[in-house]
């Protein structure tokens, strides 16, 4: 649309996506970050988490179930009158397929299966209840069969080539797919029809005509759009809290804000290839780590509004460990390691080089990145470490390019974040069996202990004991560096526009913007 059509009523609600997704196809691709935040919108379980409140399930398209007493059976009673986007109706043969199609090889969905390893099966009792069958006593098998995401047999289950599913898209969610507009945007149109209307908790929810997701990969560009009117809502970095809101506009047509909730604490991390030749070695890991000046990064990028991670877990976690210590920048200690492994620049190229399986190889490791938001880190990192002799080359690259690579583990190292989650299970990220079929362990990192913690945990109910072993596990794998983890956050920041009503900045475990609407009053320009 241009930018100088004429003022037109509040129809979309701009936000900013980040990057493009590799695709939208959600048996196949259920974790990249930007595809999940279309799935929100479009796809449901059989219940929804209460985010305002105390994070707990609601019933969604299941209207209620019922928990057998050795905790092997959910049986679950299904919302009739509910439509796919598509009009067809919503059934249990829906149900079943949801979770059938991701152990059924015609649909490329083993990334998923260990998410629901748990269960054994989901039996049709008729067409509006269906019941879930554990194979084990996994503690979290009813969230996995209440969570399960939803999708259309009918739409799915038919003979198309696998393009056309990666560009499509069905539920039955609140949004559906009206446009993909390639490197630009995703425009969601509201379903009129959506079935959750009829709930209090969602009264006031999903109010915006349309939502405009945009592929901005560059910080500085997404604050000048926010600040021009072509966004309504982005996430913020401290540097740009700090320094790019301070214009006249500020307080005006546009809003900061900075809260703080319940929201678990992603991070930021370079991972190294734990099959590399130079990598591989734990001690190694550990000497890069003391390259990492984080006290640095954090004065310079941070302002003061990050701590250094100490491993995987967020500091406010129950789960973890208060014991585990930061690795400090030190570079002395560093040069000492690379030293004792046998490192020495022996042709004063100032590169150290080591004989490797017969061949001399030079200290150059290669990190990709996805968005040049980050490279001023990387940056940091990559001349402290040549200060010792390591070379470290910066790669930035597409994100679909970049999710090929990872796919393929074809990488020295990469620069990545993950979100969080309330209950820590690690098995998607640290399991050695998450390293197969396209897993979210990417980097092959592999402990048995970690692993054998991770079965045990499995059918642990008591959460105090199930915290306690998972710490160690938190432990192991810090002290094994397969990560440089860098910073939580404990503030969530912001920006949003004037045109925006708010009930409130933040709800216990969301800022909330899908309880958002337009003042009724504002008007603007379609950008």
């Amino acid at each position: 649309m241009s930018c100088n059509q004429r003022p037109a009523r509040n129809v979309a609600f701009y936000r900013d996506l980040g990057n493009e997704p590799s695709n939208i196809n959600p048996i196949s691709n259920p974790f990249e970050g930007v595809a999940v935040s279309i799935y929100k919108y479009t796809l449901e379980g059989l219940g929804y988490l209460d985010v305002k409140n105390d994070y707990s399930y609601r019933p969604a398209l299941a209207t209620s179930w019922e928990i057998s007493d050795d905790k092997l059976e959910f049986t679950f009673n299904l919302r009739k009158g509910v439509k796919w986007h598509d009009g067809e109706d919503f059934t249990a043969e829906d149900v079943k397929f949801s979770f059938d199609c991701y152990f059924d090889d015609r649909f490329n969905g083993a990334i998923f299966r260990p998410f629901i390893d748990g269960l054994k099966e989901v039996q049709i009792i008729n067409d509006y209840k269906v019941k879930f069958i554990a194979k084990d006593q996994y503690y979290r098998n009813f969230e996995r069969a209440v969570g399960l995401p939803i999708l259309p047999k009918h739409f799915y289950d038919r003979k198309e080539n696998k393009s056309f599913f990666n560009k499509n898209l069905i539920g039955t969610g609140p949004y559906k797919i009206g446009l993909w507009s390639r490197g630009n945007r995703f425009v969601l149109e509201k379903n009129e029809n959506w079935w959750g209307r009829e709930l209090e908790y969602f009264k006031n929810a999903y109010q915006f005509k349309k939502i405009v997701l945009r592929f901005i990969s560059d910080a500085n560009v997404r604050v000048e759009m926010f600040k021009k009117g072509s966004l309504d809502f982005i996430g913020m970095r401290p540097k740009m809290y700090v320094k790019q809101t301070n214009g006249p506009e500020w307080g005006k047509s546009v809003h900061k804000k900075k809260v703080q909730n319940s929201t678990p604490k992603g991070y930021n991390f370079v991972g190294w290839n734990m099959n590399h030749p130079i990598l591989k070695s734990k001690p190694i890991r550990k000497a890069l780590y003391h390259l990492l000046n984080r006290e640095l990064m954090a004065q310079k990028f941070e302002y003061g509004m990050s701590q250094p991670a100490a491993g995987p877990i967020y500091p406010e976690s129950p789960y973890h460990d208060k014991t585990l210590k930061v690795l400090k920048y030190d570079p002395k200690e560093a040069a000492r390691i690379l030293k004792e492994q046998g490192w020495s620049d022996t042709d004063g190229d100032l590169v150290l080089d080591k004989i490797i399986d017969g061949k001399k190889t030079k200290f150059s490791i290669t990190i990709l990145e996805p968005l040049p938001d980050f490279v001023k880190y990387l940056t940091v990192f990559k001349e402290d470490a040549s200060k010792v002799g390591v070379e470290i080359k910066i790669k930035q690259i597409e994100w679909n390019s970049f999710v090929k690579l990872l796919d393929e583990k074809k990488f020295d190292a990469v620069r990545l974040a993950w979100g969080a989650v309330v209950d820590w299970d690690p098995k998607q990220i640290w399991h050695s069996k998450s390293a197969e079929n396209g897993g979210s362990n990417f980097i092959s990192y592999n402990n048995p202990r970690v692993d054998e913690i991770i079965e045990e945990v499995r059918y642990e109910h008591d959460k105090s004991k199930r915290i306690e072993k998972l710490k160690e596990a938190e432990r192991l794998i810090a002290y094994d560096y397969p990560y440089m983890w860098f910073f939580y956050r404990p503030d969530t920041l912001y920006g949003v526009s004037n045109r925006i009503k708010q009930e409130k900045d933040t709800y216990n475990y969301t800022i909330g913007y899908d309880f958002w609407s337009f003042k009724s009053e504002m008007r603007r320009d379609i950008k």
